[in-house]
């Protein structure tokens, strides 16, 4: 029997998770490799920090969905892949062979050309290692009675996020000697965002005193400090990074089609360049048309690789994708509230928090998973 590898729990397979549940493969063994039995979902990420959810609100169960698609799990990850033998070798010490492969893991945290940033900084990925490290962090700053100097180093979406949701947290907690500095390479936050948000975004974090510093490159992380390329340094307590999505490396050295920073090329029915019996989506991937590393385009990926693998499962050709041209933008800013950014246009008030939340729950709830807001995990 034929078998396909779904290498990595991201978002895109999640709908070939679903799709194999309404509708088996005939004549073919499916096989999930992930590390994780779950899924945080990124976009509920800081309202978790916030106080806002339970981390069960935010996880999507990859096991339960393996089970309803009646395919295998393996808890593990890749290390390599061989390509004239196609098999992936997982950190397990298992080698698993695929005729079909998705590959969908995910980004790895840009911090391996930053000196000192894994032994000193914090990073937002892989997730599951920030959702450990977060409640250590909180008691970290409850034990400290004097100010404790907390920065986020990376001001895209996500970095703004949880500057805000830290310092929404820091407010519900009575944690008033905390001070929190967001820190990135542009003269203003949100990277990557066009339009009125920005200066919205530059506003808000000065009203809720955020210092912000722009046109700053980190070089190196020392234990205390952030020094930069130009400028003074930074101080810190601690320190969480969110510098952008980095490739893994196995892709370029299993001789796989990469782009200049290591992602998988794929052409608009999301097979590998060099190899049509491989393919990707989400953030691992280069599209043909590049898009920004998002999770829009992750979701948006999934029904199309879904429906490609299967094609390519029945005889069947694949059909194109085009990525839509200009994603929205539901920036959370901590206190129930929201900006909405759509190209140069921009919202913000309780309605959007709103529409995020409906948006972000039944997303999940979409998988099964079970949402009721509880109390517990809010650490």
């Amino acid at each position: 029997m034929k078998q396909l590898v779904l290498l990595g729990g991201g978002h895109a397979h999640l709908a070939v998770l679903k799709d194999l549940a309404e509708r088996p493969l005939e004549g073919w063994q499916v096989l999930l490799v992930t590390p994780f039995r779950r899924q945080i979902y990124s976009g509920m990420l800081p309202g978790w920090v916030a106080g806002h959810y339970a981390i069960d609100d935010c996880a999507i169960a990859l096991d339960t969905l393996a089970k309803r698609a009646r395919i295998e799990i393996s808890l593990t990850a890749c290390t390599g892949l061989n390509l004239s033998a196609n098999t992936v070798a997982c950190t397990d010490g298992t080698t698993v062979h695929f005729d079909l492969l998705s590959i969908d893991t995910g980004p790895e945290p840009a911090l391996g050309n930053l000196p000192g940033a894994l032994e000193h900084a914090l990073p937002i990925r892989p997730i599951e290692g920030f959702v450990a490290a977060w409640p250590v962090l909180v008691k970290r700053i409850v034990a400290q009675s004097n100010s404790f100097e907390l920065a986020v180093l990376g001001a895209g979406a996500a970095g703004v996020e949880l500057a805000l949701a830290i310092h929404r947290r820091a407010l519900t907690e009575g944690w008033s000697h905390v001070r929190i500095t967001l820190i990135g390479s542009d003269a203003l936050p949100l990277e990557g965002v066009a339009g009125r948000a920005r200066l919205d975004l530059a506003r808000l974090l000065a009203q809720r005193s955020i210092r912000w510093i722009g046109e700053r490159r980190a070089m190196r992380i020392a234990p205390k400090q952030i020094e930069f390329e130009q400028g003074a340094s930074v101080e810190f307590d601690a320190c969480i990074a969110l510098t952008g999505a980095a490739a893994p490396s196995w892709p370029r050295t299993a001789g796989m089609a990469t782009d200049a920073c290591g992602f998988i090329r794929v052409a608009s029915t999301l097979q590998a360049t060099l190899h049509p019996h491989i393919l990707a989506a989400g953030d691992v991937a280069a599209y043909e048309n590049p898009r920004p590393k998002s999770g829009v385009f992750a979701v948006r990926a999934g029904p199309v690789l879904a429906k490609n693998l299967r094609a390519l499962c029945e005889g069947e050709p694949p059909q194109p994708w085009s990525p839509q041209q200009r994603a929205l933008y539901l920036i959370s800013t901590g206190d129930q509230q929201a900006v909405a950014a759509w190209g140069r246009w921009s919202w913000r008030g309780a309605w959007v928090w709103r529409w995020k939340d409906r948006i972000d729950r039944q997303f999940v709830a979409g998988f099964g998973a079970d949402h009721a807001r509880g109390e517990k995990d809010k650490t």
